[in-house]
């Protein structure tokens, strides 16, 4: 059966046209990309109730469509294959979209993505849609033992099969799962738009993330890595970044990229650091203190710093997070040190002494609070006691 589906009405007054196919007591849904005013459809003739070029040209898909399905589901019997709906949708779906194959496409999108590398995205970002890739092949030939599926199969149940596979074979917790399933939502609904899938998958699969603390160092924690004396240069290196993000609060690829260009004397002649987040282009302007000045004037002569044009002696992320953990150990420190701890513990301390939140915004290169708030802020027992106090003090003078 055709039927007009008028809670579908576009911003051009136009729904879409849908044909509802039956097996068994089951139906389903196949939509195939035509699109009528509602008050030109004839429910019981099922097709277009007008004579213009148009209409007469709908008619036709619409007989053209009915012949498809026919002609699968007589096809489907005489390879004894029992033709249920989903099966014939299936198929009519992969006539369709001209047998598109979900990685094939995938790995186009991953081009493009590169192709936008400095203009709407970062290295980051596009490397993200390389390794969905990489993972999404190894899942398809261990879960369905072939290279590649059509587009209409890439459903719920692949999803969150998907989901699965990545906690298990790639030992991701669940909040990593659903970074890498972000990505491959964004692919779907980009496939939706063009028109190549009728809805994405994506539509009731319910991505969770695990709410976590907000690691931070408190003043003397980051006072007993600076003054801590380092048994190798390796580590002196890698303490000297950290502690100069815990005074500027910037994130590792924006220290990693830090040159002199970024670095200017305002009329009073004080050090600021402008620098463009490599994440949103967002501008963070930073006045440095003497601890990150320090720092600063210790490496300017360093051959290797030299040589690379930086300011700092910065590795790789990973090389970094791994040496922060030696460093944590040897200064007795229990927690989870990452280069991202150092921006949060910027965050945090400004807030316990009183920065308003707009301020750390605008030195954390935030567009708006509300990422500086959710993500960044935790209210710490000190804040606290602190503020509970102020509040004794209030009550017991009577303000």
């Amino acid at each position: 059966m055709f039927f007009c589906k008028k809670s579908k009405t576009n911003r051009k007054g136009k729904a879409p046209i849908y044909a509802r196919v039956a097996t068994n007591g089951s139906n389903c849904e196949i939509h195939f990309n035509c699109h009528v005013e509602p008050d030109k459809w004839n429910q019981k003739a099922e097709r277009v109730n007008a004579r213009d070029a148009l209409s007469l040209k709908l008619n036709e898909v619409i007989q053209t469509t009915r012949t498809k399905i026919i002609d699968i589901w007589e096809r489907l019997l005489k390879e004894g294959i029992e033709p249920d709906c989903f099966t014939i949708r299936e198929q009519f779906n992969d006539f369709g979209t001209g047998g598109r194959m979900f990685l094939v496409e995938l790995a186009k999108y991953c081009v493009k993505r590169q192709g936008e590398v400095g203009v709407r995205i970062g290295q980051i970002t596009a490397n993200k849609y390389h390794r969905l890739l990489r993972y999404l092949r190894e899942y398809t030939r261990a879960k369905y033992s072939t290279d590649d599926i059509r587009l209409p199969r890439v459903t719920y149940e692949y999803i969150d099969g998907f989901c699965i596979f990545l906690q298990i074979a790639h030992n991701c917790n669940n909040n990593g799962a659903m970074e890498v399933l972000r990505i491959m939502k964004f692919f779907m609904g980009y496939c939706e738009r063009n028109e190549w899938i009728e809805k994405t998958p994506f539509k009731y699969y319910k991505m969770r993330l695990d709410k976590k603390d907000i690691v931070h160092l408190t003043l003397p924690e980051v006072d007993a890595i600076y003054n801590k004396e380092m048994p190798i240069e390796r580590l002196d290196k890698i303490r000297d970044v950290f502690i100069f993000c815990c005074y500027t609060g910037l994130a590792f690829t924006d220290v990693e990229q830090l040159t002199r260009e970024h670095f200017t004397l305002d009329d009073d002649g004080r050090p600021w650091i402008y620098k463009p987040r490599q994440k949103t282009s967002v501008v963070s302007k930073i006045p440095l203190l003497p601890r990150p000045m320090e720092i600063l004037k210790k490496w300017e002569k360093d051959d290797e710093v030299r040589l690379s044009e930086k300011l700092l002696p910065v590795p790789s992320n990973q090389k970094m997070n791994a040496y922060l953990k030696e460093i944590a150990i040897i200064c007795g420190i229990n927690k989870n040190l990452t280069s991202h701890v150092a921006r949060r513990t910027l965050a945090t301390n400004s807030m316990e002494f009183g920065m308003p939140i707009d301020i750390t915004a605008r030195i954390l290169g935030h567009s708006s609070t509300d990422m500086t708030r959710k993500y960044y802020i935790k209210i710490s027992d000190n804040l606290i006691r602190s503020e509970m106090e102020k509040l004794g003090e209030r009550m017991a003078n009577g303000v």
